[in-house]
């Protein structure tokens, strides 16, 4: 080992659930964790109200709006993710679940190990550690979806999810602290689940089990230092202590950043023996794409950018315009169905309020065409204009409305590059290229035609897929894909990047087949997997290469 200071050992990018396993475990084993976020550290005091608090809702810095939630615009896709301390589970519907065996044997990682065998473990290390447990505070959305699965013939699939949730056992939910539930006493204090609904504007309970509660509260406990609202710009190979040049990384890493974390942007960097990428799908595809057009790391993957995935997803969903009932009670994601063995529809819900996503909703078409849409909005606006009127107005729409998540394992993918937009020639940006995705699930639309007619409602979908045709997902996966050469993926089934060393690609970039189901706990899985194959401090090589000998 070079007697070269370091600032620290390990320099993990990004707190969502790659990083954040990473962060806990690497502290756990004796390393010096840096973990460096862009978003910021949110109090459940601090979270917005509703989601028409755009500047707390929403991550748009150029527009001054320094949320959680981010929409970004492809020419393929709409993708949905957070960005803050603990990542997209600040912001997501906490639904954890184990996808199908069968998504294993697909896509670039098939082979690579006995997943089925090995799986497992990592699964359940990762659901004890996320607190999952069946959703205890199913509600009318969920009763609903129920009926609407009877009405299709597919009731015996109906079932409540499993969701990383603290419920308690008090009679006044969220009314006081429960000493910590999970960690023996590491962890901090909770409160139980009052099924507000509010899971996807940030709980302002203390119910969800984010990861700033579980994998990174621990982290720090044991050392990590986390730098918030600080954001990645290069990532650099160190000469080697002689002063040639090594763009291998195996004399470790400048990591550069930009910190504005006391509102004054500043330039920041830290030196790092390894770095663990965990940015997202988007975010460590975006830092690698630089790094490779910068001459940083040359010898990245040339499958950088190739096999990203939306988890073959459509947002539509039905509503109810004058309902009774309160739909938006419950947690985010309270129960689900099966349509078949590739089609899985969830019962999501924004709390009472947030009707912002109505803005995104309208009428859903015969036939998925801008022809059978404006069709379909004069016939209601000539046979019902009250409730047409009403379904496209958004005051209400959460109390009113039931968002179906729809996702499937069959395959799909598009390429993402890094190049400068014609109208914004000054910035490289992700863009997207190839064949269109599918913008349509039909066999989920037809479910959600029936069930409306059988429920007296009226089905939506997303305006960007019925006007542009293209998808909306919450889950993009891919980009950096595992698998067994440089030349079919971007990491090998350990998450080490291909061509350089001490660089480990730890989040939803590596996932090698749509899951069909909410991807958070494969990615927990997956890291846990790979921190297993570190070895602690007093053991580890740093230039060493190859397999590793065991798990740790």
């Amino acid at each position: 080992m070079s007697d070269r200071a370091y600032d620290t050992d390990f320099l993990v990018i990004g707190s969502g659930f790659g990083g954040s396993v990473a962060a806990l475990r690497l502290a756990e084993k004796g390393y010096r964790v840096t973990v460096l976020e862009q978003g910021r550290h949110w109090r459940p005091q601090d979270l917005p109200a509703t989601n028409w608090d755009f500047g707390r809702w929403l991550w748009r810095p150029e527009l001054g709006w320094r949320g959680f939630f981010s929409l970004r615009f492809f020419r393929h896709v709409v993708v949905l993710h957070g960005n803050a301390v603990g990542g997209g589970s600040i912001t997501y519907a906490n639904t954890l679940l184990v996808p199908p065996e069968s998504v294993w044997r697909q896509g670039s990682w098939a082979g690579l190990d006995a997943w089925d065998r090995v799986m497992p473990a990592h699964y359940a290390e990762a659901e004890r550690m996320l607190g999952v447990t069946v959703n205890q505070r199913p509600a009318a959305a969920d009763e609903r979806l129920r009926a609407m699965a009877a009405a299709t013939g597919v009731a015996d699939t109906w079932h409540l999810t499993r969701v990383g949730v603290f419920f308690g056992d008090e009679s006044a939910p969220g009314d006081c602290d429960h000493p910590d539930p999970y960690f023996g006493g590491e962890g901090p204090p909770r409160r139980s689940c009052t099924g507000c609904g509010g899971c996807m504007v940030g709980c302002r309970v203390g119910a969800k089990n984010t990861l700033d509660r579980n994998y990174l509260h621990l982290a720090q406990r044991r050392g990590a230092v986390l730098h918030a609202q600080t954001r990645v710009t290069r990532i650099v190979p160190l000469p080697a202590p002689d002063g040639r040049a090594d763009t291998t990384g195996r004399h470790g890493y400048t990591v550069h950043a930009v910190c504005s974390s006391d509102g004054r942007k500043r330039a920041v960097r830290w030196t790092a023996r390894a770095v663990v990428c965990a940015a997202g799908s988007l975010g460590t595809q975006a830092l690698l794409m630089e790094a490779r057009r910068r001459g940083d790391l040359p010898h990245l993957s040339s499958a950088l950018g190739h096999h990203v995935r939306t988890n073959a997803e459509s947002l539509i969903g039905v509503r109810w315009p004058g309902c009774t009932e309160d739909l938006s009670r419950g947690v985010a994601i309270g129960s689900a169905i099966r349509l078949d063995a590739y089609t899985t529809v969830e019962a999501t819900r924004y709390p009472a309020g947030s009707d912002a996503m109505a803005l995104l909703s309208t009428v859903m078409g015969r036939d998925g065409s801008r022809l059978g849409w404006a069709g379909a909005l004069l016939r209601g606006l000539l046979t019902a204009p009250g409730a047409t009127v009403r379904l496209l107005r958004p005051r209400g729409w959460a109390r009113e409305s039931m968002i179906l998540l729809c996702m499937q394992t069959l395959d799909g993918t598009l390429t993402l590059e890094w190049r400068r937009p014609w109208w914004w020639p000054f910035q490289y940006r992700l863009r997207s290229r190839g064949a269109p995705l599918p913008h349509r699930i039909p066999v989920a639309e037809d479910f959600a035609r029936r069930a409306a007619a059988a429920t007296g409602g009226v089905p939506m979908a997303s305006l960007p897929e019925v006007l542009f045709h293209i998808p909306m997902t919450a889950h993009c996966l891919g980009g950096a894909v595992m698998a067994a050469t440089p030349r079919d993926g971007v990491c090998d089934r350990w998450q080490r990047a291909f061509g350089q060393h001490n660089l480990y690609l730890v989040d939803g970039s590596v996932i090698g087949a749509n899951l069909g189901v909410n991807p958070s706990l494969t990615i927990t899985a997956l890291a846990e997997r790979a921190m297993q194959h570190i070895p602690p401090i007093d053991a580890q090589r740093w230039d060493a290469i190859g397999e590793p000998i065991a798990a740790y």
